[in-house]
């Protein structure tokens, strides 16, 4: 009988092999193969390096296309593909540890119809009624915790999802994180729990991290995320303390005696336990009510404390979450909603340069004002002239920009296709165009163009009056930028140096200060008022106010805390204002640079000949017996804090020094003191417990030689 054989009937599959993989085309394999290399060496750079190159947004795309041709090709699929793992598995810096129970990446949406087909899969697959659990998508580092009998006894990185790197030690320094859990009569502390979250730097610490590397002669992290994953990945945990790192906690692992019915109830176990969650979770009923909350966030992005890329939306029942299950790489019972990049489309009608107050002349672009990141933005940096170039923008052009909350507007470049043809080139001037002056590099390796003419570029002269009056230095009200150029123009002041000269017969020789009636206006009173109360500030703002190339406010209380009048800076050394704590070698060499010019001293002169304060105030009743004696302060005292110390020793007229030569007359030493304390026993310089620390501070360092500990 046709298509019968040893009585078994036809296969209906007869002739219809599955395809091989050498029935795919050579050019879809040959991109998959480019795609594979492409997603992971991004991944590497996202993951490990901590300096990704693309967008999240350029990376979905990437992402998205490989997952495309998987389901066009299934023969292409591979159990190591990018597709089937969690990424970030490529570090080995730190001792790989597998986790007690996976954690696992999350799916996107990326809009509302993509976010709706997954609810509509969630419940038709329960077939029952379902709560839906929202939260805020931080974009940090993702961190697992492992408490055991309530103490904490692992915290790993994420890693591949089944392994990661262990980094106990970096995270007992963060203030979030408790050494013991705290349990209540609701929810007593399990024998087992694994705590994921998230480790993520505040937005305004952030910033100020940022500052103080830069001030310090550091490279600045490129955004949160990659501080965050920076500070953590630290070998020595002293600098991951020094460094305000947060965690909000998310979600559980494995666990022994507690199992809660819903994921909104575990966030109120962890809260009762002592572990930091986010005030911004909310469960809901309806995809509808999701989908609003969603779009609240979307235009409240900015009001959250931390960077956001999205919202993560999990089905809150416990028990449907386990019917539901997971793929190889993501639960079936959570998705995370996408964002989209906050950027705009608009023409760039010119691009300008400005000659800021240290001299760098920077180009930027001049825009048709358009809406975007929910203000408006008519003006966006690039940077320097080799950053115009890179982005291949022309003027005339249509550009691209982006705004992410206050970060100041950028163009990321050209709309190519609708050029007309009328676009030029932008042109870098070879001269100031405040002054005529040919502008030049600093050094060698320079990406910036300066203008060397300091003293005199009026552009110059009013960015550094301008400067000296914000909150940042001197603080002084009506000092703004029209003032500043109102002083200029008038003469009554050739620079800065005069600015406490003012008084209200100068004053009237400006007209923005002076009423029709040819009186002093109000705001010329208040001037000169502000002006005399300025006198008064303390040191480190008169420091930022000197416009000192990389001293800014965390600089200047370095240099203040440590030498104490400008006096003792300015007859400092290169190598004593690098050794103080917070300085460095690039500050220590601008500071001395600033003082070796005579006009910068004659303006230290002229403030201090008009009241100006220029040093510390010390409180006379403290002995001043450490006189001339550098101290160097290193591990963790009971009674004192690193910065208390300092300030005793700076007040008795001693140097707190950050690293140990042969000219440092003590180190105190108190828990883990490490690598200083070895070098003071090298050198054979004194060192003293906290004890005989109090009776130098008491009594001077006679008496504290009584005190020195044994050399081991």
């Amino acid at each position: 009988m046709a298509g019968v054989e040893n009585g078994l009937p036809a296969d209906p599959a007869a002739g219809h092999r599955r395809e091989g993989l050498e029935d795919v085309p050579a050019e879809i394999r040959e991109r998959y193969n480019d795609l594979v290399e492409e997603v992971r060496s991004h991944q590497f750079r996202y993951y490990v390096l901590d300096a990704p190159i693309i967008s999240d947004a350029e990376f979905d795309e990437l992402f998205i296309e490989l997952q495309r041709l998987e389901e066009e090709h299934p023969a292409l699929r591979t159990p190591d593909s990018p597709t089937q793992v969690v990424g970030g598995s490529f570090s080995t810096e730190f001792t790989p540890v597998r986790h007690l129970e996976r954690m696992l990446s999350l799916d996107n949406a990326f809009n509302t119809d993509e976010l709706r087909a997954w609810a509509d899969r969630v419940e038709r697959e329960v077939s029952s009624e379902v709560h839906y659990l929202c939260e805020l998508k931080i974009d940090g580092l993702a961190v697992n915790l492992v408490y055991r009998h309530g103490k904490l006894e692992r915290a790993l990185t994420r890693g591949d999802g089944r392994t990661g790197e262990d980094v106990t030690l970096n995270v007992r320094t963060m203030k979030d994180v408790p050494d013991r859990l705290t349990g209540t009569d609701e929810y007593p502390v399990p024998e087992l729990v694994e705590i994921r979250g998230e480790v993520f730097f505040r937005v305004d610490e952030f910033t100020e991290l940022n500052a103080g590397l830069v001030e310090a002669g550091k490279p600045p992290f490129a955004n949160p995320r990659n501080a965050a994953a920076g500070s953590l990945r630290q070998k020595d945990p002293r600098i991951t303390r020094n460094r305000p790192l947060r965690l909000l906690c998310h979600g559980l692992g494995k666990r022994e005696g507690f199992e809660p019915q819903r994921q909104s109830e575990s966030y109120a176990a962890m809260k009762a336990w002592g572990l930091p969650v986010s005030r911004h979770t909310v469960v809901l009923s309806t995809v509808e009510e999701v989908i609003e909350h969603i779009e609240y966030w979307g235009k409240n992005r900015d009001s959250a404390e931390h960077e956001i890329d999205g919202i993560v939306v999990k089905v809150d029942e416990v028990p449907l979450q386990r019917r539901l299950g997971s793929t190889s790489r993501a639960p079936r019972w959570a998705i995370a909603y996408k964002y989209p990049p906050e950027q705009a489309t608009t023409t760039l009608h010119d691009i300008q340069v400005n000659v800021g107050r240290t001299g760098r002349v920077t180009p930027f672009a001049v825009m048709e004002p358009v809406k975007v990141a929910g203000s408006t933005v008519s003006m966006a940096t690039l940077h320097n002239a080799d950053e115009v170039r890179r982005k291949g923008v022309l003027i005339g052009d249509r550009v691209v920009i982006r705004k992410a909350g206050d970060v100041i507007p950028e163009v990321l470049g050209p709309v190519v296709d609708v050029r007309t043809g009328d676009e030029r080139e932008f042109v870098m001037p070879k001269n100031c165009p405040e002054c005529g002056t040919e502008l030049r590099r600093q050094k060698e390796g320079d990406v910036d163009l300066r203008c060397p003419n300091a003293r005199y570029c009026p552009g110059q002269q009013r960015e550094r009056l301008f400067y000296l009056a914000s909150r940042s230095a001197l603080d002084i009200e009506v000092l703004g930028y029209e003032s500043a150029t109102a002083l200029l123009d008038a003469g009554v002041i050739e620079d800065e140096g005069d600015i406490f000269s003012l008084d209200e017969a100068k004053l009237l020789e400006v007209p923005l200060f002076r009423t029709k009636e040819g009186n002093l206006s109000a705001n010329g009173v208040k001037l000169l008022n502000n002006l005399q109360s300025a006198k008064e500030k303390p040191l480190w703002r008169v420091l930022v106010a000197l416009s000192i190339r990389y001293v800014g406010p965390t600089a200047a209380r370095a240099l203040a805390q440590e030498f104490g009048s400008i006096d003792r800076i300015e007859s400092a050394s290169e190598e004593e204002l690098a050794s103080a704590e917070g300085v460095g070698p690039t500050i220590a060499a601008a500071v001395r640079e600033w003082f070796e010019v005579d006009w910068h001293r004659e303006i230290v002169r002229k403030w201090r000949e008009a009241g100006v304060r220029m040093a510390d105030e010390r409180d006379e009743s403290i002995p001043r017996h450490l006189t001339g004696l550098s101290i160097v302060v290193t591990g963790t005292l009971q009674n004192y804090s690193r910065d208390e110390a300092k300030e005793l020793i700076v007040a008795r007229g001693g140097r707190a020094a950050g690293s140990v030569s042969k000219k440092t007359a003590f180190v105190v030493v108190g828990d883990s003191p490490g690598s200083k304390y070895d070098k003071a026993v090298q050198l054979g310089v004194p060192v003293l417990d906290e004890d005989g620390f109090r009776v130098l501070l008491d009594e001077g360092p006679e008496a504290a030689q009584q005190h020195v500990l044994p050399a081991e």
